[in-house]
């Protein structure tokens, strides 16, 4: 008996250790708080000895009469009790006292019933969803898989999984604390436990959740969906559902017709998104959100500006006007592609509620990190750390949620530091198929949401035709953002009634599936048939609200006819009212000089060479580097990184923010950055002197990003879009990687402004040059962006005072190269309204002749567009037999050549610093001060590369095509051979106009002069050079 009250003493702490792998835990056994107390077996303030030897004697006399979880309990603590390994003793040793054979084991029965039940309760809650009734059409399952799970009791021989019979249905079982759907009851007979189970999980709502390792979650979620009742609607919100149902598909029905031919790509199938998305806003408005961002793809996009923005009705039918003539200038882009930013009263809250949709191209999912990214600036300039003001939605389609990298880019950006937007709601608008794909050929996994199960976002399926069940999931699913500032997902499991679009024939492709959408009833007939049947509403009721908003309908599409002239700034998603005229004109057409004063350039090189902190021990390697930028701050001079540095510190004494973001960029890709230091003694401890500038300075944001482009650019294209009044910086690694980004560079960088009137200052650092890392990964591409830049070769310019700024209002962006550290600090501080890719170097980084002094960066100076040779040449310009043009560092390896072969008279170089917009003026100045000197134009990257075949027709136009520019390459074949050092400079046949070729034979347009042009030209390369 000692052993026994040894047992009774351990009991607390041992049974929770044995039972919590069996997902029991010892206050499942205890009734919740608001009831009754009852006490676990073996506690010391009831009968629980009592119990506990009862269960002890059964094992004696045989150990394979109790559970295994007992057994091995017992077997324990008996080894603990004694020094012997435990013995079960035979019949005669057990006390007179103990129960009867028949009475151990009906109680070793109760105990493993009871582990059942919870087991089947768990199993529900992790796989109920599988066999949920989510596809309103009745033909797949979501899952893509009609398995159903072997421990859910869809018939009564299931039960026998869990050992019970069918006798045991009416017998009462204790609920643990894992469930709420006893509600106020704490004991429930088994039929009643799965009835509630199938009717929480195996609905019309599927629930992914048991996957989140947060308890506390966990549980939330289980009270919102489990407890009986929970899902009751008032008459007045049943008919709001229903009004807004009206709305939504009395859109659709009026568009289709009267424009039965057009594209529109309508929610047809899905119209309860316009409600669900409402809801959603007026949940988050009720919980404080001030803003709300929308992405989403073009299938309901014109619905959503209409019934969610609430867009003008004749902005939107004007559209399909197609004699409509645009105000503004750009190309405009289609209807279902457009975005918009709109100020209004809440009704529901009767709040305040600015809601902002994000204009998107046909790549469906590419808009997501742009409205993260928008989402995270204005949190920032809010002030709102918590995301507690501003909140982000985004809607995405099935098989492009599924199928599309960057939503996996995204979500792994949700919980970063300096990317978290504080939770998104994610609404997935589930047509079961993709354009023409079945699901089963789209993915490979059971859902298309899966994606979001790897930030442990919970994932709520619900059947698109019960609008109720789709309103409280995406009521819960906002309270859940709002409550723990973590992703969500909301899978609307609909059909699409047209095809991909209203001109498509889909029964071609899905004829079965097709053939139960034209027999399906329309949700808002199937719920206005239920509120009917239940006195919520009457038919007269029903038909005056139709009524109602086909006249609104109508009266906007009158109105529309008016309109001849489209003002594509009406469809701005992201204003900057402060920064543009109400005529879109910017309120200043100048170039202000980028210089400072000389004083604030020193403040900033001994901030940038010093550790503000103290007690901070950083690396002895990086001791030597700030020794280096104390060293050039006394002798008035800079390199690349101590003039990114001034140049950074200058715009935040300005108040203005500067964000820098990219893969390493807070050391930097060739550790010459170190914007953030690092205590070498304890962890984490960290120190960026950038923020110790001034008392009043703006803040300064470095981060380094997760391995991803495509996802970052874009978020860093949105935190861009917020405002004017800030530097926003993107790196690459290296110059290659934007090529993973390509998507977010042509759709919104590159045409932005052109389709969307969509003005930006993001700026791309891209490290170039071809440094012996192969032909790719050595160059940024510039030939790719220029290619996309928007100024005509062809077109003569007409030089004015303000021909810089009116080019750079002009352009689409700037494409840069710099050869100079001061340039390149004046470059980043001249922030303009549109993007800009600026080159950076990689072993001009650490080139000793890479270097400007202070007098190049002091109040007065300016940013140079081309720098003109200014050595003897320059002081002798008739003297000069060749005029090289050239760009970034191949600069400097042209120089060293023309000083080893003594050409410093007879060579001119000048410097094309901004290649795009092309500096038209000077390039003209450059080439008139030399009118005797051939024309050469030499850089690193191959002829098919690099810039040659955007300068050559801008010279030719700018020359009148009088005189022709050669191209030289400065390297050969990318191995770092420098072509240079085997050819004179000043040589007759270097690039040279060759015999024979006139200038009246250059400027022959006609095939037979072109012809013998170019046969001559590729003569010359056959030749022997020198």
């Amino acid at each position: 008996m000692s052993q026994l009250r040894l047992l009774t003493s351990r009991l607390g702490v041992q049974a929770a250790r044995l039972l919590a792998p069996h997902d029991v835990q010892m206050s499942s056994w205890r009734s919740r708080s608001s009831g009754p107390q009852t006490t676990f077996p073996g506690s010391r303030d009831g009968g629980g000895s009592s119990y506990m030897e009862e269960m002890y004697f059964a094992w004696l006399e045989n150990p394979q009469s109790v559970h295994k979880s007992w057994d091995s309990f017992f077997r324990k603590v008996n080894k603990e009790a004694s020094c012997g390994p435990p013995q079960p003793q035979a019949p005669s040793v057990v006390p007179e006292s103990r129960p009867a054979a028949s009475s151990r084991t009906k109680t070793s029965k109760l105990v493993e019933d009871h582990l059942a039940v919870q087991s089947l309760i768990r199993a529900y809650q992790i796989r109920g969803h599988h066999v949920a009734q989510l596809d309103p059409l009745g033909i797949l399952d979501a899952d893509l898989d009609s398995f159903v799970p072997s421990d859910l009791i869809t018939s009564i021989d299931k039960l026998a999984f869990y050992d019970l019979r069918e006798a045991d249905l009416d017998k009462e079982f204790q609920l643990p604390t894992t469930t709420f759907i006893g509600g106020s009851e704490h004991t429930l007979s088994l039929r009643e436990i799965i009835q509630r189970l199938e009717s929480t999980y195996c609905q019309h709502i599927g629930l992914e959740f048991m996957f989140i390792n947060d308890v506390e979650q966990c549980q939330w979620i289980r009270q919102k969906f489990e407890t009986p009742g929970v899902m009751q609607f008032s008459s007045e919100e049943k008919r709001r559902l229903l009004a807004r149902l009206v709305r939504s598909m009395r859109f659709e029905d009026f568009l289709a017709r009267k424009w039965s031919s057009e594209k529109r790509f309508g929610l047809e199938g899905c119209e309860v998104m316009i409600p669900a998305l409402k809801t959603i806003i007026d949940k988050s408005s009720e919980m404080g959100i001030e803003n709300v961002i929308l992405g989403m793809p073009h299938r309901g996009r014109l619905n959503v500006l209409a019934n969610v923005i609430r867009k003008d009705l004749e902005q939107i039918f004007c559209q399909f006007d197609p004699k409509l003539e645009a105000a503004d200038e750009g190309s405009g882009d289609v209807k279902y592609h457009l975005g918009m930013y709109h100020e209004r009263i809440n009704r529901v809250t009767n709040r305040n509620i600015t809601l902002s949709l994000v204009a998107n191209p046909s790549h469906l999912e590419a808009v997501d990190p742009v409205v993260q990214g928008k989402t995270k600036a204005e949190q920032f300039y809010r002030g709102d750390a918590q995301g507690k003001k501003v909140m982000s939605i985004l809607v995405h389609g099935d098989a492009a949620f599924a199928g599309q990298g960057v939503v996996y880019e995204t979500f792994h950006l949700s919980d970063l530091p300096s990317y978290t937007t504080n939770g998104t709601v994610h609404v997935v608008v589930n047509n079961q198929i993709g354009f023409t794909t079945d699901p089963r050929m789209a993915r490979s996994s059971p859902y298309p949401t899966d994606v979001a199960r790897v930030v442990n976002a919970p994932i709520f399926h619900v059947n698109a035709d019960d609008p109720e069940a789709v309103i409280y999931v995406c009521s819960v699913a906002a309270e859940w953002r709002n409550t723990f500032n973590k992703d969500v997902v909301v899978d609307l499991v609909c059909y699409r009634r047209r095809g991909h679009n209203e001109m498509d024939e889909p029964m071609f492709t899905q004829p079965l599936m097709y053939k139960q959408i034209h027999k399906q009833v329309p949700v808002l007939k199937r719920y206005a048939d239920k509120l009917i049947a239940e006195d919520t509403v009457t038919l007269q009721e029903f038909e005056e609200e139709i009524a109602k908003y086909d006249r609104i309908c109508e009266e906007a599409y009158g109105r529309s006819k008016d309109k001849k002239i489209l003002h594509i700034k009406h469809w701005l998603d992201s204003p900057w009212p402060g920064f543009f005229t109400v005529d879109g004109e910017p309120k200043s057409m100048t170039c202000p000089t980028t210089g400072i004063p000389e004083d604030v350039l020193t403040h900033i090189g001994n901030v940038a060479s010093s550790v503000p902190l103290e007690d901070f021990k950083i690396h002895t390697g990086l001791s030597r580097i700030l020794w280096g930028r104390a060293d050039m701050t006394k002798k008035r001079e800079v390199d690349w990184a101590l003039a990114e540095y001034m140049a950074f510190g200058s715009l935040l004494k300005e108040g203005i923010h500067v964000r820098l973001s990219g893969q390493d960029v807070e050391r930097g890709t060739f550790s010459h950055r170190h914007h953030v230091l690092h205590d070498q003694e304890v962890d984490r401890r960290t120190c960026v002197p950038m923020n110790h500038l001034w008392p009043d300075q703006a803040p300064y944001t470095v981060c380094n990003s997760s391995l991803s482009e495509y996802g970052v650019l874009g978020f860093e294209l949105g935190y861009a879009m917020a405002s004017p009044n800030a530097l926003v910086l993107w790196e690459a690694q290296f110059g290659d990687f934007h090529n993973t980004a390509q998507c977010i560079i042509d759709q919104f960088i590159s045409t932005g402004q052109a389709k969307w009137v969509r003005h930006n200052g993001i700026v791309l650092l891209l490290p170039h040059g071809m440094e012996g890392m192969g032909p790719e990964h050595s160059s940024a591409r510039p030939e790719r962006f220029l290619q996309m830049s928007n100024d005509d070769s062809d077109a003569y310019p007409a030089f004015s005072e303000d021909f810089e700024v009116r080019q750079l209002y002009d352009c689409n962006w700037i494409v840069v190269n710099c050869s100079t550290p001061a340039n390149y600090f004046h470059v980043l501080s001249a922030r303009v309204s549109v993007p800009a890719d600026r080159l950076t170097p990689k072993s001009l980084l650490r080139h000793p002749k890479a270097k400007s002094s202070f007098d190049q960066m002091v109040s007065g100076t300016s940013f140079q567009r081309v720098i003109p040779e200014d050595g003897v040449a320059a002081r002798a310009p008739e003297k000069v037999r060749r005029l090289i043009f050239c760009t970034g560092k191949v600069y400097y390896d042209l120089v060293k050549e023309r000083s080893n072969q003594c050409l410093d008279d007879q060579v001119a170089i000048t410097r094309l610093e901004q290649i795009s917009p092309f500096p038209f003026d000077l390039i003209k100045r450059e080439a008139e001060k030399y009118p005797g000197a051939e024309l050469v134009w030499c850089q690193e990257e191959h002829k098919n590369m690099g810039y040659y075949d955007y300068i050559n027709p801008r010279f030719m136009t700018i020359l009148k095509r009088t005189r022709p520019i050669w191209y030289k390459a400065g390297y050969c074949g990318g191995r770092g051979t420098s072509m240079v050092s085997h050819t004179s400079l000043a040589s007759g046949k270097f690039l040279s106009v060759l015999p024979g070729v006139t200038s009246s034979m250059f400027q022959d347009h006609t095939s037979e002069g072109l012809c013998c042009w170019v046969l001559t030209y590729a003569k010359s390369f056959l030749e022997p050079l020198g």
